[in-house]
């Protein structure tokens, strides 16, 4: 174990800088508005939201489907790295495709992006149960802040450098801004392979056991059937998944459907863009103080104001007129966004069994897939209902965003019934019990 190992420290978190660049410039960024505006020009959109909607859905039952099984054969051997970067590296090779996909191609953008998404979210899983690697149970809050903070930085920088060049693409050598969004994809694809590299040089893995190829495998398979059986005595783990379910759904909703909902409601892509922007750069300052925050009053208080932010922008994004609004509402959820990730993230990895978490984890991230199921669903889904009704587009998709109130409320309630200590004690009692 290398725990609180600066070098390890860092290279763990610089993986969040690494991917945070597929998340903002793909997306949230760049994805939703040239899916609409180039690969489904001519098409309604509450038809190409409800497309964008049921790709976030596909590639989210794919990962959750996956997560638990995948966690389970890593933790049985030195797989969990091999596992990241594989994911990781086809996460990559998807993204610089979309660079090819031609005008009007939706499906075959729709298959680069699922499948890049995929590769973002099933490397998570095991990035996310490397915490436990290099954090002690002390630092588990402003590590796992580090991390998205770096995020919301790099992600950031890099983004903030494509939009210059979709706004100046003559200055870049690019004939336009179709080719300055293109060659966006190129870079983000570059940017995430090269800084996936400290992670895979300075954390070492720990080993629960010397099984390798079939043999972790069905060690792996094992431990889940095994982990099923238990999951009824580990009454905290499954309430606090249950909420976090509801809640990171809402979350996960506003990122990827943000700029699909401010263009449906007659915003431009540059302010979109600007909006995107100006979450990032507040992102990362407010990550670092939420896991201040967490390490004063505690995660689940922390977590509980973030609902609170979410819920009040998720009902006041439906009344938002204007474009300073929109920035106003950017800066609201930058507060918060990088910290409510942050914090259930650690919060987690205290109530869980150090030597399964890996598998602990790919549950925790098959839970947050699944509520990604729900989240574009349900918005872009009420908005096709709405219009079928005869209202405008508009009205749609402001009837739309409010229904994601629902999920921070529901999730709220379950958390307040949540115990850490609780959860400590059980995953104590289970460590001991192996």
């Amino acid at each position: 174990m290398q725990t609180d190992n600066r070098k390890a420290t860092i290279g763990w978190a610089l993986y969040d800088w690494a991917n945070s660049a597929f998340a903002t410039t793909v997306m949230a960024g760049f994805f939703p508005i040239f899916f609409k505006q180039f690969w489904s020009v001519g098409s309604d959109t509450s038809v190409s939201t409800a497309r964008l909607g049921l790709a976030n859905s596909i590639a989210g039952v794919t990962v959750a489907l996956l997560a638990p099984v995948l966690g389970a054969i890593a933790d049985k051997g030195t797989s969990r790295k091999k596992f990241l970067m594989f994911f990781a590296y086809m996460g990559v090779v998807m993204t610089l495709s979309l660079y090819l996909v031609s005008g009007g191609n939706w499906p075959a953008a729709i298959v680069l992006y699922i499948f890049a998404v995929i590769g973002f979210s099933g490397g998570n899983i095991f990035y996310d149960s490397l915490i436990t690697a290099v954090a002690s149970e002390k630092r588990l809050h402003s590590v796992s802040a580090l991390g998205f903070s770096l995020g919301y930085l790099g992600g950031g920088i890099l983004f903030a450098m494509n939009v210059w060049m979709t706004l100046r693409p003559e200055t870049f050598g690019f004939a336009d801004v179709q080719e300055a969004v293109r060659v966006s994809f190129i870079s983000v694809g570059v940017w995430w392979a090269v800084f996936s590299i400290p992670l895979l040089v300075f954390v070492k893995e720990p080993v629960s056991s010397k099984a390798a190829g079939i043999s972790a495998i069905r060690a792996g398979l094992a431990q889940l059937k095994e982990t099923f059986h238990e999951i009824r005595h580990l009454k905290t783990i499954f309430l606090f998944l249950f909420a976090y379910w509801l809640y990171i759904d809402g979350v996960d909703t506003i990122v990827v459907m943000a700029v699909d909902y401010g263009m449906s409601i007659g915003l431009q892509s540059n302010d979109l863009i600007v909006a995107l922007l100006i979450t990032q750069f507040v992102g990362f300052p407010c990550a670092i103080g939420f896991g201040y925050l967490g390490g004063k009053i505690g995660a689940k208080k922390s977590i509980f104001i973030a609902i609170a932010v979410y819920l009040f922008v998720s009902i006041w994004g439906a009344f938002m007129q204007s474009r300073n609004e929109f920035y106003i509402l950017a800066i609201t959820v930058g507060f918060v966004q990088g910290g409510i990730q942050a914090l259930s993230r650690s919060f987690f990895a205290r109530i869980i069994p150090v030597e399964k978490s890996a598998e602990y984890f790919g549950f925790y991230n098959m839970i947050g897939k699944f509520a990604a199921v729900i989240g574009p669903v349900l918005m872009g889904g009420t908005g096709l209902i709405v219009r079928s009704m005869g209202h405008s587009n508009e009205i749609a998709s402001r009837v739309g965003i409010t229904s994601v109130s629902l999920l921070f409320i529901a999730g709220g309630i379950l958390l307040s019934l949540v115990n850490e200590e609780k959860g400590k004690e059980e995953a104590k009692y289970l460590s001991q019990k192996k």
